[in-house]
């Protein structure tokens, strides 16, 4: 079990600097990242815009329960609280789970209700889709078929013409010289 599709959104404080700070937590495991959209919130619209990205992450010792740790550390660091009464109201830091494969490419699947893989409504969010067809433009959800597909539906074409590309905004990476494109830069295992 060694790499995973991370999604990464933030619609308080720093958005921008959250998502950056959480990739630098991940560190060297991160072997792509998506370009930065902006979105519009999903499933409770009385709230402000997030900013979202995909990571595609690395680590050969890393099974399902330690990217999924690996995310609530990078949310705990980011001053996450969540609201009981708000299932998808406004956080500092969401970092998904989103499918994790075995070394040797198998997607691996879950109904722990800890951890479910693919993630369960993954197949419903543009802000998930889109910036993960940045970085891998053969995608396929477990269980629901190729990303591009996914986003043709028309429930998810709305989603997605209503996301905003954000160059202008720094990269995913970190302190990267001249921010070059996500999309033009791949991490290779040492």
């Amino acid at each position: 079990m060694t790499r995973a599709v991370l999604s990464l959104g933030s619609n308080q404080g720093d958005r921008i600097g959250h998502l950056r700070r959480a990739v630098a937590q991940i560190g060297d495991r991160v072997l792509l990242a998506s370009g930065v959209y902006e979105t519009p919130p999903w499933g409770d619209t009385a709230q402000p815009a997030y900013l979202n990205g995909v990571l595609l992450v690395l680590d050969p010792a890393a099974g399902p329960r330690d990217w999924l740790e690996l995310a609530q550390a990078c949310e705990t660091a980011a001053g996450r609280v969540r609201d009981p009464a708000r299932r998808y109201g406004p956080r500092s830091l969401d970092v998904d789970v989103i499918e994790v494969y075995a070394a040797d490419d198998t997607p691996l699947t879950s109904d722990d209700p800890v951890l479910t893989l693919p993630h369960p409504r993954a197949h419903l969010r543009a802000f998930v889709l889109k910036p993960w067809l940045d970085i891998q433009p053969y995608a396929r959800l477990t269980g629901h078929g190729w990303v591009t597909d996914l986003l043709n539906r028309p429930e998810i074409a709305a989603d997605a013409a209503a996301m905003t590309p954000r160059p202008d905004l720094p990269d995913l990476f970190p302190n990267s010289p001249g921010d070059t494109p996500p999309q033009d830069r791949t991490r290779k295992q040492a």
